[in-house]
């Protein structure tokens, strides 16, 4: 099967020409990564899969191979540590002393002389049982080999999400891949040689490396099957894996390890031709009990029936291991091959990928390693967003019981950012990310709402959430800074509109996106107040802060921004949802008049980040918060002064031209720095810079700092990590990098109303480098498909594919290149318009 593959992969390179020296198997294509030899560092060598319900490290070792486990929900903290865990929040009891501290410090910020206070400690609670997201062990599979090691490669296929490894020992030739299957819901390893029998192959699980696991139970389910059980902490929630081994033609056995006490096992292969382990995982965790029926337990039933139906519905006598794989490519192809990118690259097959990271140059750049990093982020979401909860910081792989920020959903920027590329790069992987908001956010955010904000509509959570329904504001050290942030739940159900933007699933939107949107507006609608600084009779958000960013005050640009955007969202969905709820969406439209709308610009040019002009010149913090605006929001991309204009300022009225507005933001993200400051060293902060200024139509700071965030942050397995060259691995900037480059070949931002033109740019910021190439399937808003190809940096051909089930929601599409107009059209349903250059 494997030597198949390898010769059709040798046979394209003699036709292409090309002298290849990645593994045989290889794409062709040069969609992958490939290294000559194994990893020896979990977060910067080793090479991930995932079907999103489980993942697995693998390090691509030749005699033993070790791969490191994840299953999706198991998480330390929590109802299963501490039957007291309350979500973060304060007592009910507290609710009235809570609305007059709350009142209490409104007054104190609108009494300031410049409107801030130093905390808002009164109404936060001490973070307890907070928990992390935590590996699940690692699998050894043993081969009984020896000798020295030669023609050594292992390498990731993009094209097919599968990891393989190769090498000799002697005159055999051994080969192994991975992959996990997202409808098995399990991941399964196969191995063969070139010559007669396979040497004697074993499997243990072992929890040895993994750092803060108790010691599990291992045991023989049947004869070839490992059970395993465990628990991630001392108390704490329950987990099971169940591994079973096929052999076609050789013998199986498992085997209690001899004076274990039935506490570990081990499955021996002898005289096989092929061998496969396949393996499944869950807990029981429940993410739909977590409600006040189930008095918010998110406790399920124990998993281990589930697995046995689900580890025999992937083994079913029927199934060999080529119709396994098979239908995990069919499966993975069908998610991802909606959209495909061609930079012009040329594949470099001759130098491995850790050689090619190590030579990258900021700016110089390398559109072949470019491409394979965008096609890399896709994967990388594909493989972690498709199960039941969504990608987290770390995707779905981490590899200690107790991880950096626990790999927990972070919402002021990261979680949001693991989904920048979905809709526009065609993913449907997006529906796990609502059900998981639905699920655990909005049940206890709406008692978070009730007993913090006194507000009795909607819901509320803060930046930090785990999957638990983590929805207080949690107290540490400068904790405002970080937890003070009730629009995380305006953010995210942007993120509700968009999907409905982008897709017109009418359907979807009624049953889910609209029930979510509406009631987080109702909480917004009752959380704005009266500027009693100013006077002005705006309505602003107090306290706030600028998320991670001193100080605490009112009226802060990102969240003023944000709520705008939410309630143009309201009036945009409103017909769509078939709603009859007048008194709501009257009460949305008034209050969106008559909020303050953040946009100013201040005494050195620069978009205000707050209300009170004091940003400072040299302030290069990691977030970008007050343009969020520009990217990925669009109060200032699509800043339009007959709506967001006329404000009244300290007595004056204020009306900026959209030049003056994108200027400002202009200033203020040059001086806010490359994202290499006193504060952070982040990719995610760099990616997010670089599809900023492609907004701004710069093609020499987009590239800049494109190419500055992979060189700064990528590992040899291109995995970004937080601080460069160590630990931790943090996945947003990996998802994040499709967006922000896909930003600088096609822009096509939001409007305030439905009945406003969609401006379609082609090519804002296309840098030399990228010369010639094209795009097929990308998604533009309006439920319009666009295939674009373009040469000598200019584009040729431009045709727009408007679906068929737009009735009632056609717009008006202008489309622009180089600062005119070079095309218009009716997204009416079925609609085809072709421009050529």
């Amino acid at each position: 099967m494997w030597f198949r593959r390898a010769i059709n992969a040798l046979t394209v390179a003699t036709l292409l020409s090309v002298t290849k020296s990645a593994p045989p198997g290889f794409p062709g294509s040069g969609n992958g990564l490939w290294y000559n030899s194994p990893g020896a560092v979990w977060y910067s060598n080793y090479l991930p899969i995932g079907n999103g319900y489980l993942a697995a490290m693998l390090p691509g070792g030749t005699s033993q191979e070790v791969a490191q486990l994840n299953i999706e929900s198991l998480w330390s903290g929590g109802p299963f540590e501490n039957s007291s865990y309350n979500g973060g929040n304060s007592l009910p009891s507290q609710q009235t002393q809570l609305a007059q501290d709350m009142q209490s410090i409104r007054q104190a910020i609108f009494a300031s002389p410049n409107g801030t206070i130093e905390n808002i400690e009164e109404i936060m609670v001490p973070v307890t049982d907070y928990g992390s997201y935590a590996g699940a062990g690692y699998l050894y599979a043993t081969l009984d080999s020896s000798g020295s090691v030669s023609d050594y490669g292992r390498w990731l296929d993009l094209d097919e999400a599968v990891a393989r490894t190769s090498w000799s020992q002697g005159n055999t030739t051994f080969f192994r891949e991975s992959f996990c299957s997202n409808p098995l819901q399990a991941c399964v390893q196969y191995v063969n040689s070139s010559s007669g029998p396979l040497p004697t192959v074993t499997y243990a699980y072992s929890v040895a490396e993994e750092t803060g696991l108790p010691m599990p139970n291992v045991t023989c389910l049947d004869n070839n099957t490992l059970s395993v059980r465990n628990y991630v902490s001392t108390p704490g929630m329950l987990y099971e894996l169940l591994a079973q081994v096929q052999a076609p033609s050789g013998s199986v056995s498992c085997n209690v390890v001899a004076g274990s006490n039935s506490s570990n096992a081990t499955i021996t292969v002898t005289g096989a031709s092929e061998s496969w382990i396949t393996w499944v995982g869950g807990t029981d965790y429940d993410m739909q009990a977590g409600t006040v029926t189930t008095n918010f337990a998110f406790q399920g039933p124990d998993p281990h029936n589930a697995l046995v139906a689900l580890i025999a519905s992937a083994n079913l006598a029927s199934n060999s291991y080529e119709s396994l794989l098979s239908d995990h490519i069919t499966d993975y192809t069908s998610v991802v091959g909606k959209f495909a990118l061609n930079l012009g690259q040329t594949p470099d097959l001759s130098t491995p990928t850790d050689e090619i990271m190590a030579s990258y140059q900021t700016y110089v750049g390398n559109a072949y390693l470019e491409w394979v990093i965008f096609n890399y982020g896709r994967y990388l979401l594909t493989s972690s967003a498709r199960g039941e909860l969504p990608a987290n910081l770390q995707g779905k792989w981490a590899n200690e019981q107790s991880n950096s920020w626990g790999s927990d959903y972070h919402s002021n920027i990261n979680l949001q950012m693991n989904y920048w590329c979905a809709e526009m790069s065609n993913l449907d992987v997006t529906g796990p990310l609502f059900n998981y908001i639905e699920d655990t956010w909005a049940p206890r955010g709406a008692e978070t709402a009730r007993i913090l904000y006194n507000i009795s509509q909607g819901w509320v959570t803060h930046d930090e959430v785990s999957t638990f329904g983590y929805t207080g504001m949690k107290l540490f050290t400068d904790s405002a800074q970080s937890c003070d942030y009730p629009e995380a739940n305006a953010w995210l159900m942007i993120h509700a509109w968009d999907h409905f933007d982008y897709t017109n699933d009418v359907q979807w939107w009624k049953a889910q996106g609209w029930p979510l949107v509406k009631s987080v507006a109702s909480f917004h609608l009752e959380k704005l107040i009266l500027d009693l600084h100013f006077n002005d009779n705006t309505l602003v958000t107090a306290p706030c802060n600028s998320p991670e960013q001193a100080p605490i005050t009112f009226g802060c640009a990102h969240a003023q921004q944000l709520i705008w955007q939410l309630f143009n969202a309201v009036e945009k969905g409103y017909a769509a949802a078939e709603d009859t709820d007048t008194a709501f969406i009257d009460d949305i439209l008034a209050k969106r008049e008559q909020m303050d709308k953040g946009i100013r610009v201040g005494w050195w040019g620069q978009l205000q980040e707050w209300k009170f002009d004091m940003d400072q010149p040299n302030d290069t913090h990691r977030h970008l918060s007050h343009l969020i605006g520009l990217y990925p929001g669009y109060a200032i991309s699509s800043y339009d002064p007959a709506i967001q204009g006329g404000l009244l300022y300290n007595g004056t009225f204020l009306n900026y031209t959209k030049e003056q507005v994108l200027d400002a933001a202009g200033i203020s993200l040059l001086h806010r720095g490359n994202g290499t400051g006193p504060d952070a060293d982040a990719g995610w902060e760099k990616a997010w810079r670089a599809a900023a200024w492609a907004q701004l139509g710069n093609e020499t700071e987009f590239y800049k700092e494109l190419t500055y965030t992979i060189e700064r942050n990528f590992a040899p397995n291109l995995f970004d990590l937080y601080s460069p060259r160590s630990s931790p691995f943090q996945i947003d900037a990996n998802l994040a990098y499709p967006a922000a480059l896909l930003n600088a070949l096609l822009q096509a931002p939001d409007v305030a109303s439905l009945s406003i033109p969609l401006q379609v740019t082609l090519l804002p910021a296309l840098p030399p480098t990228w010369s010639s190439g094209e795009m097929k399937g990308a998604r533009i808003r309006g439920g319009i498909t666009l295939d674009l190809q373009w040469s000598n940096g200019k584009p040729t051909t431009a045709i727009f594919t408007v679906d068929s089930n737009v009735a009632g929601r056609e717009r008006d599409i202008v489309v622009n290149y180089g600062g005119n107009v070079v095309g218009q059209f009716r997204s009416n349903g079925g609609t085809t318009k072709a421009i050529t250059f």
